[in-house]
């Protein structure tokens, strides 16, 4: 039976809890445990999905079609275990889950109230797979003292209470605020932040603190007096110039040894962290730097596009190069030449979005990198505007759109090139949707398969004709123009296995230029970078030496 970790904050919100459970569970996997970690949001959103990025940055997608919190992005790509939907709940989901058990008729006429119905339902969740592995991480979203996340707190006492003793503790994540005028580190916000979570019934085992400046010996000890935890048990976690050196800086900080000696695990084995060596190798000794253009429209939000900023950097690592991505919004093109703003770039990147706002930048964006020949990446509208731009300037379609634009402005405008999915094959079964289906959950979403044309430059990079990649779309390349396009240049390199949805398109006679329907940046990993990002910023790297 896993032992569990649950990890908390307090202080202030954004201190890192998913980066240092991210990381501890990847020292745990270098000691030889298996691991598997858990995000519990307050919010009361279902999930995600419907979220604008300015609110909660991106949406990460499992290969079983979950739409959850970035923070299982970071999960993944320290720890390389593929995150399911029962890895991610919340309040939102919690309380649809206990309604819904109410109006069927499962609590028996009883009245329905938060402890035990909500606190009972968040335990059932825990429980999912805990036979599953040696270690389950759960991250509580927000700050001890939040009201929505009452119940979560709740429901851990109840849980930890009722386990066998030894087999659950609780890691606090804090920040020491320095004061320049006085030149101190101060404790007592960590210190109130402990208490807060003691008169909930818990106790931390082993306390980090966030701090910009050393932290003395003296203040652990009185840290660890005051919160009544060892002083070996109070870790510092300073600022990092990479996420990716968090495993070795935490492991440096005695995290891992700390979180074995609370489970009374003693000897324990010893970490063969090769992995993390090599991937700081990687990232301190690159050799050169390329430049992307990232253009897109949620560039005031760098984590609207989380996971595309590190399979960038993964992609550098594959090939001992620095990668410098720079945001650039989509919409200044709308009305601007994009030659000034593009031209000193080695790659351009568009990435995905909803809504038409920035779009006809986006196509720019695609046009001049196809007619500069600079090595270009669509993924899903990224795909989609660069469809467009060749239907419009290439195949004799001026008026090529989208009717997710025709949608929104409630008006026809366009030619639809990319039209509203309806219907789609999902394993054994046809999934059918309509433009006026609610919005969460509708699209397709998860793992599906691809076919790639043999010989294709994709075939090329990927070492093979089958792949599986994760979705997140309800707009789709109509297949009916595919003639016409490839008669113009743009080959449809890969498709759904049924042969009726593109899923990858790129420009012969062309250094590298590809679109993808899918989101490859889901699935790259700094120990394991995704093929397309790798040649991506290979391409980059030979322009970078030509210029």
């Amino acid at each position: 039976m896993a032992r569990y970790i649950f990890i908390t904050g307090g202080v202030v919100s954004s201190l890192g809890k998913g980066l240092a459970s991210a990381a501890l569970g990847a020292l745990l996997q270098a000691r030889g445990y298996t691991v598997r970690l858990r995000k519990l949001d307050p919010y009361l959103n279902v999930d995600p999905g419907t979220m604008s990025p300015f609110e909660h940055g991106e949406v990460f997608v499992t290969d079983d079609g979950a739409e959850t919190d970035l923070d299982l992005g970071h999960y993944e790509r320290f720890t390389g275990v593929h995150a399911r939907a029962t890895d991610s709940i919340s309040s939102g989901r919690i309380y649809s889950n206990v309604l819904e058990k109410e109006r069927r008729g499962d609590y028996l006429g009883k009245t329905i109230q938060v402890i035990p119905h909500v606190t009972n339902e968040i335990k059932d969740f825990l429980r999912i797979g805990a036979d599953e592995v040696d270690f389950m991480l759960c991250e509580i979203g927000g700050t001890v003292g939040d009201i929505e996340g009452l119940p979560f707190f709740e429901a851990i006492r109840q849980f930890i209470h009722e386990r066998p003793r030894g087999q659950s503790i609780l890691m606090h994540l804090t920040l020491l605020p320095y004061l320049a005028a006085s030149g101190e580190l101060k404790t007592k916000p960590t210190q109130h932040s402990v208490k807060e979570l003691q008169s909930i019934g818990l106790a931390p085992d082993v306390l980090v603190c966030r701090s910009e400046h050393p932290i003395p010996d003296k203040e652990r000890e009185k840290i660890a007096l005051f919160c009544n935890v060892r002083k070996e048990h109070v870790i510092p976690a300073y600022d990092l110039k990479t996420i990716y050196e968090a495993p070795l800086a935490y492991h440096r900080a005695g995290l891992d040894q700390a979180v074995l000696d609370a489970f009374g695990i003693s000897p324990a084995p010893k970490p063969n962290l090769t992995r993390w060596e090599d991937v700081m190798d990687r990232l301190t000794n690159a050799e050169g730097m390329v430049r992307v253009a990232i253009v897109g429209k949620y560039t005031q939000l760098e984590d609207a596009y989380k996971s595309i900023a590190e399979a960038l950097t993964h992609g550098g690592m594959a090939n001992r190069t620095r990668v410098k991505a720079e945001w650039i919004d989509a919409e200044i093109f709308e009305h601007e030449d994009p030659a000034p703003y593009l031209q000193d770039f080695h790659a351009i990147l568009v990435p995905g979005g909803f809504g038409e706002r920035g779009t006809e930048g986006k196509i720019k964006a695609a046009q001049f990198a196809r007619e500069r020949k600079i090595p270009y990446l669509g993924i899903c509208l990224g795909m989609q505007m660069a469809v467009i731009e060749s239907a419009r300037n290439l195949a004799g379609l001026p008026n090529a759109g989208s009717e997710e634009f025709d949608h929104e402005a409630k008006a026809k405008r366009f030619t639809p090139v990319v039209y509203h999915l309806k219907e789609w094959v999902q394993g054994n079964h046809t999934v059918r949707r309509k433009a006026d289906d609610a919005k969460g959950g509708t699209m397709r979403l998860g793992a599906y398969t691809a076919n790639l044309k043999v010989g294709s430059r994709v075939a090329e990079v990927y070492g093979g004709t089958v792949i599986e990649e994760r979705h997140r779309h309800r707009y789709e390349v109509d297949v009916k123009y595919r003639e016409q396009l490839e008669a113009c240049g743009l080959t449809f390199s890969g498709m759904s296995p049924d042969g009726k949805l593109p899923e990858i398109v790129e420009v012969k006679d062309h250094p590298w230029f590809i679109g993808v329907q899918f989101h490859p940046e889901l699935k790259s990993k700094p120990f394991s970078p995704h093929p397309l990002f790798a040649d991506f910023v290979r391409a980059a790297k030979e322009v970078e030496r030509l210029v």
